[in-house]
């Protein structure tokens, strides 16, 4: 697993991590927390087959965030308990020798909410989009761009194919 100083070197000379709100505040020990950028609704149901040719990603809707006091330079997402889809502000551009995990904040734990995903793959490049469940039966509020995942990174042997799917890119 990486430390803090060879992630910081990977965001600084290879731009391993874009678009994040704070260098200094954002590492950590052994990984990076990725903020809250927008958070989604599903709006129905979706599929899921072996080929992918019936994949349907659900419909959603973007929750706004309400500002408490007008001079508030961001707003509050008041969630009710549920799953919601999340979209980090920061821009990842995994190299293909590297793979990411990522992990709740041990924080929004302590809240009764946690994060479902899936593994950043080597050659991932794009916005990353996870699950927050909120288990919390009085639900949790956020703040824009609070920080809410980490993600940690494990080198890897540089892959010949790195991830080419329908989510490359994504922004």
């Amino acid at each position: 697993m990486l430390n803090r100083q060879e992630i910081k070197n990977l965001i600084e000379k290879q731009g391993l991590l874009q678009d994040y709100m704070d260098l200094e505040v954002q590492l950590a020990p052994n990984g990076f927390d990725l903020t809250c950028g927008e958070i989604y609704e599903f709006k129905e149901a979706g599929t899921l087959d072996f080929s992918n040719k019936a994949r349907k990603i659900p419909r959603v809707e973007r929750v706004q965030a309400q500002k408490i006091n007008p001079l508030d330079k961001f707003g509050w997402w008041d969630l009710e308990k549920g799953a919601y889809k999340i979209k980090s502000n920061e821009t990842c551009n995994i190299p293909k020798d590297l793979v990411a995990l990522a992990f709740p904040r041990s924080s929004l734990l302590r809240m009764g909410a946690f994060i479902q995903n899936a593994v950043w793959d080597a050659g991932f490049q794009g916005k990353s989009e996870f699950i927050l469940v909120v288990a919390n039966t009085h639900g949790i509020r956020i703040k824009q761009n609070a920080r809410v995942v980490q993600l940690v990174f494990m080198p890897l042997i540089e892959t010949e194919q790195g991830y080419n799917g329908t989510f490359q890119n994504l922004k």
